[in-house]
């Protein structure tokens, strides 16, 4: 559901995000390095001539070795595209970002995006640090990291695609902050986002990757250009893909805490005996829909609507399956289906029913099956009192496709979201202390019982 309420701290203009897809990002094609490339070979030669020694060709940068039992991400986010009209301009800066890590590992590699642009994204420099304090966007200078792509320390990212970097050796504590400084030395655009994230980052001018703290020019609460972490880690590990909309991606919750239902489940994880090595992964986008892409709108709408990302059918290979040790995914997606249509962000005419999305859950749990993951489907949570969503062909929807969940046995698991959440006395409103005021997305506090209402015996 769209994150009207944004949250009360300083938002700029430059909205970027990232995408998820990994594999042969190193491969060419893929990745273009901005390291010097050797000259034209030389013609054969016995020996030296009057015009000097041959030439001896050119060493080139080679990336650390990759001694990983295996990759696990351990944070994550989903990009969208950006409006033409809140598309701007960066150069010359350095954007450094804050991740919370879910597991831990003593090597690190990073996901970079420039999956909405159009023009390739030039990467100067990128380090990667734990920071330093609970806040802000300092970095603990021993642990300061530069990162590399095929051995070089700059890339060039082309149009539509990631880019996965060189193992990184670096303790990656679990629960921690890491830092991601990047450094745009050319005019680039800023075409690919992840909105509210519910986290501060900082943009500061020049290549400042490497200082311990930075002056900033901006203060963002968006991703740019970082789509994921992961982390080596036992082969046991493994990773849950929470898929869902401004409910997953931690709406109206309080900024830089952490507090998203993800989140708050990796905690449980962690602390429960064997499930400490399973990271959690969120790739909900505010305002996201199961069924239709984003955006669907008239141009009135589409700036709004273009956040909103790709439908969850269309994006579940790149944000779900394509997760380093994805081995489960949860779903919280729909309630945008049934509440949106009419609105600022969907024609009329996309009105769902039941059935629709019912079938869009079992392509979920046919395509999730096919690659191998447990796909656990979670119940739609009430919506009693929202202007636009409450109303009565509105809630036959959403009970329609919860009793589905509940009883079709067609999902590995049932995780039943609404039941956790709900006022008893008013099944289809939100119990008031779990209400963030909205009466559609919950608070701090109903955070904590989504994740707790997550059975930790799926993950064994």
């Amino acid at each position: 559901m769209s994150a009207d309420r944004r949250p009360s701290r300083r938002l700029v203009a430059v909205v970027v995000a990232a995408t998820l897809l990994v594999g042969g990002a190193l491969s060419a094609g893929i990745l273009s390095l901005d390291a010097a490339a050797p000259g034209p070979a030389a013609p054969p030669s016995a020996g030296p001539t009057a015009a000097g020694p041959t030439t001896e060709p050119q060493e080139q940068p080679q990336p650390p070795a990759d001694t990983a039992a295996s990759w696990v991400g351990s944070w994550a986010t989903a990009p969208t595209a950006v409006p033409e009209t809140g598309v701007e301009q960066l150069e010359d800066v350095t954007v450094r970002q804050v991740v919370h890590t879910s597991i831990g590992g003593d090597q690190v590699r990073l996901r970079l995006t420039n999956e909405f642009g159009e023009e390739p994204l030039v990467l100067g420099e990128v380090h990667v640090a734990v920071r330093d304090g609970a806040d802000g966007t300092d970095i603990d200078p021993a642990s300061d990291r530069t990162v590399t792509f095929g051995g070089a320390t700059s890339a060039t990212v082309p149009a539509g695609a990631p880019l996965v970097s060189d193992p990184v050796d670096l303790v990656v504590p679990p629960d921690a902050d890491l830092v991601v400084s990047i450094y745009l030395p050319e005019p680039t655009a800023v075409t690919t986002v992840h909105n509210f994230p519910f986290q501060v980052n900082a943009v500061a001018q020049g290549n400042v990757t490497a200082e311990t703290s930075v002056n900033p020019v901006r203060e963002p609460e968006q991703w740019l250009f970082l789509s994921g972490v992961s982390v080596a880690a036992p082969t046991r590990s493994a990773a849950v893909v929470a898929l869902g909309d401004s409910i997953t991606d931690g709406a109206a919750t309080q900024v830089g805490a952490n507090h998203r239902w993800p989140d708050l489940l990796s905690d449980r994880l962690r602390d429960a005996p064997r499930l400490a090595d399973r990271g959690v992964l969120n790739v909900g986008i505010s305002g996201n829909r199961l069924l239709h892409a984003n955006p669907d709108a008239d141009k009135e709408r589409e700036s709004f609507a273009a956040y909103l990302g790709d439908s969850g059918l269309r994006r579940f290979d790149r944000d779900v399956l394509a997760q380093p040790g994805a081995r489960y995914v949860i779903t919280l997606l729909g309630v945008n289906d049934i509440g949106q249509a009419g609105g600022r962000s969907s024609p009329a005419d996309k009105a769902v029913t039941a059935r629709q999305l019912i079938d869009g859950h079992r392509q979920i749990v046919a395509r999730g099956r096919t690659a191998g993951l447990a796909v656990y489907c979670g119940t739609i949570l009430p919506f009693g009192g929202t202007p636009g969503y409450d109303t009565p062909r509105n809630e036959a929807t959403r009970h329609a496709l919860n009793e589905w969940i509940r009883t079709s046995g067609e999902c590995d698991a049932v995780i039943d979201f609404d039941a956790a959440v709900r006022d008893p006395a008013e099944p289809t409103a939100l119990r008031a202390e779990y209400d963030s005021g909205d009466h559609l997305h919950p608070n701090d506090a109903g955070m904590s019982a989504l994740a707790d209402a997550v059975p930790l015996d799926l993950f064994r």
